[in-house]
């Protein structure tokens, strides 16, 4: 695989985030005020700030999958639980029977890409080397981005009251 080939599939992890998260930045809180479950509501400003700092993580992860041709843990990490999030999305909207944020380009972007971007790296001999327990840091950075948005949305709503 050229250089060029890797960076493809590393800022790949980024592109496919950008559309998915943008069905989720249009749709989640909408959802999250007529939902009708258990799931906590979070307004507009909420969902974008999230969506901004875990952008953040997902353009360091990319960034480090190109930088060291796909060998990164962090980016190989992250591309791996992108592509399972897809699957957390499916269940998500089976359990409510109704359509969930993130539900279209879960198996349209998130699932497809991942797929392709794991084989493109296997084919080409870059040893797979994300751990189980590496993915125990999804829910700490899910509930991280959703912590730090509602402090930063509280206090930027406190600053401009002031």
């Amino acid at each position: 695989m050229t250089s060029r080939n890797v960076k493809v599939v590393a800022w790949g992890l980024l592109a496919a985030w950008l559309v998915h998260d943008a069905e989720e930045l249009l749709t989640m809180a909408e959802f999250s005020r007529d939902n009708g479950t258990w799931l906590p509501e979070v307004d507009q400003a909420h969902v974008s700030t999230a969506i901004g700092l875990m952008g953040v993580v997902v353009a360091t992860a990319a960034a480090s999958g190109a930088r060291t041709g796909g060998r990164s843990p962090l980016f190989q990490t992250v591309l791996t639980g992108f592509g399972l999030h897809s699957l957390t999305h499916l269940a998500q909207s089976a359990l409510l029977r109704r359509y969930t944020p993130g539900l279209v380009t879960a198996p349209l972007v998130v699932a497809p890409y991942s797929l392709w971007a794991l084989k493109c790296l296997r084919d080409n001999g870059i040893p797979l080397e994300a751990r189980v327990g590496s993915f125990a840091w999804f829910p700490v950075a899910l509930g991280g981005v959703h912590g730090a948005a509602a402090v930063l949305t509280r206090a930027f709503r406190a600053w401009r009251r002031g």
